[in-house]
């Protein structure tokens, strides 16, 4: 298949999960990649898994602080000098403080405020790179579908702000970028089977977690990052060509649900 011949993706946030996978259908489709990771040792490393696919030309790893703005002005340099080829972009990075509303400090509410930061200004910079060289393209943003259905045992009143902060952005890009020929599109994504929970708690809790996270979904699993990557590359492709401003969920059927758990 050449669905994304003579396209380049961005995926910020490509060094693992739904980023990594769609990375992986691009190339599978004969596109190019440009990977974007916080890690230069993991970046590497993804570039190089994803090199086996289609080539070490059609792959490149970039690496940035999201958090930090010096950082994400120094990768947007990069962007516009060397990669403003770029027409498709995926924004699949994310953070999450498993911290309460009451218990929320300044540091993990900026932390999330300045992830969106740097998604606003790189998915800017590049859509201004597709309209300086008239290239039609298409954004998608990986949002949380849980943030719509608060659950007890996962806190997420900040995290939640900023989700519904990037939907709102969707649509807003969405309607402004359209004359250009340029689509924007969410997908707010259910629980998906990866290990990202063990940066703050045990590999038996995680476990347990995923177990019970099981139930929040009508189809009675969570996702793997392939669910949402294959929906993900239709929006990126042709196929989608008249789907814009759109939020479409990506849940297991999550927003069916109620739960007190």
């Amino acid at each position: 298949m050449n669905t994304f011949e003579n396209r380049k993706l961005l995926v910020v946030g490509g060094t693992s999960g739904v980023g990594l996978e769609t990375a992986k259908l691009v190339l599978e489709q004969n596109g190019s990649v440009v990977i974007l990771g916080n890690r230069p040792e993991k970046a590497e490393d993804a570039r190089q898994q994803l090199a086996q696919i289609n080539g070490e030309e059609k792959v490149m790893a970039l690496t940035a602080n999201l958090l930090d703005m010096d950082s994400v002005r120094g990768l947007i340099e990069i962007l516009k000098n060397q990669h403003n080829d770029i027409d498709l972009v995926l924004n699949s990075a994310g953070v999450y403080f498993p911290n309460t509303f009451l218990e929320t400090d300044e540091k993990a509410y900026d932390g999330y405020l300045n992830l969106n930061k740097a998604v606003f200004f790189i998915t800017q910079a590049v859509a201004s790179s597709m309209i300086a060289s008239k290239k039609q393209g298409s954004i998608v943003n990986i949002t949380a579908a849980l943030s719509q259905l608060p659950v007890k045992s996962t806190p997420m009143a900040a995290y939640s702000m900023a989700k519904f902060g990037l939907e709102a952005l969707t649509k807003n890009a969405a309607a402004e970028l359209a004359d250009y020929g340029i689509r924007v599109n969410a997908l707010p994504i259910g629980i998906i089977e990866t290990r990202i929970f063990e940066r703050f708690a045990s590999a038996e809790q995680v476990d347990s977690a995923l177990e019970n996270f099981k139930k929040y979904h009508a189809l009675g699993r969570n996702g793997t990052p392939r669910d949402v990557a294959e929906v993900a590359a239709f929006l990126l492709s042709d196929k989608a060509s008249w789907i814009t401003g759109t939020i479409w969920n990506v849940d297991g059927g999550a927003m069916t649900r109620r739960t007190d758990a």
